[in-house]
């Protein structure tokens, strides 16, 4: 193993924020969806990603790991955790999005099911939600004072944080300053690496998904 790469600066927070790695729903094509209520562990497939995610960070002098308490967030975090020999806490805001009736559907399925439900979500999923479920300012306002709760406590030091598609994509589009709609457009791949940086209250994004560690690119 490598030296330990360097701390960041004394008034400087780095989140690596890690979208937990593949489900078998994740796998499916088209995959499906999965909020709370299909709480899946990782396929054969996930856990060598989330292997490979934790070789990439080993070497990162990580003071503390979080995780969504779901159980392909969390099993993810302990993974990416065992190097670092420190205890995963679990952050409940940092949950996957509410999906309600839509769970363990794909989006032909719902299209085809619920068009009217499925035409307000795709034009405004700010103010219509996923059928049953939040929408996403919901997500919004639990997900980005966590994490930002986060990175306050932890200035001077690095963090990690794994979560969901969801929850990643609408606090990143958050600090892109895009409309919340604009953070489906955000890529989030089962095990990909964002680097987002805390300096004097200010949070900006450094890196976005980051994969080639997972050997695709």
């Amino acid at each position: 193993m490598s030296d330990a790469l360097p701390s960041p600066p004394p008034d400087v927070c780095w989140l690596y924020l890690v979208r937990h790695a593949a489900t078998a729903n994740n796998l499916e094509r088209p995959p499906r969806l999965q909020g709370r209520l299909v709480d899946l562990e990782l396929s054969p497939q996930g856990r060598d990603q989330a292997a490979r995610t934790a070789a990439l960070l080993q070497d990162r002098p990580i003071a503390a790991i979080y995780a969504s308490p779901l159980r392909r967030a969390h099993e993810t975090a302990r993974i990416i955790a065992a190097p670092h020999r420190v205890t995963v806490e679990l952050v409940a805001e940092l949950s996957e999005a509410d999906v309600g009736d839509w769970e363990g559907r794909t989006w032909r399925e719902i299209e085809r099911d619920d068009p009217a439900g499925y035409r307000d979500f795709m034009s405004d999923p700010e103010r219509h939600g996923y059928a049953g479920g939040e929408n996403l300012a919901q997500v919004r306002s639990r997900a980005i004072p966590a994490l930002e709760r986060l990175l306050a406590a932890h200035v001077g030091e690095a963090i990690v944080a794994v979560s969901h598609n969801v929850v990643n994509r609408t606090y990143l589009a958050h600090l892109l300053g895009l409309d919340i709609a604009l953070g489906r457009k955000v890529p989030q791949d089962n095990g990909g690496v964002n680097l987002v940086e805390y300096r004097a209250g200010k949070t900006k994004p450094v890196s976005i998904n980051a994969i080639f560690h997972l050997g695709r690119g």
